[in-house]
């Protein structure tokens, strides 16, 4: 293994984690934006307004979202492992 292979795994596994979190907290994200603005425009302060709704939409992500994560988690770690023979050598 040279250092090309572990920058290309390294690689290959931010970018797996990036796609993997990525729906989870970019809709997050949103639904917090909108919260945020909304508590801006009714001057309404109450901090359990934000949380709740987006803890209910990283819920439905992951499950709406699950089976492509597992997917794609479980193919890295298949691939990673199948490579290993080579990465000995």
């Amino acid at each position: 293994m040279n250092f090309a292979d572990a920058i290309a795994i390294g690689r290959e596994a931010l970018f797996v984690a990036f796609m993997a979190a990525g729906p989870v907290l970019l809709l997050s994200m949103v639904v917090g934006l909108v919260v945020s603005l909304f508590q801006s425009v009714t001057q309404i302060q109450e901090p359990t307004l934000a949380f709740i709704p987006k803890i209910l939409v990283s819920a439905l992500a992951l499950l709406f979202f699950g089976p492509f994560i597992l997917a794609m988690l479980t193919d890295f770690t298949s691939r990673i492992f199948s490579s290993i023979p080579n990465f000995i050598r």
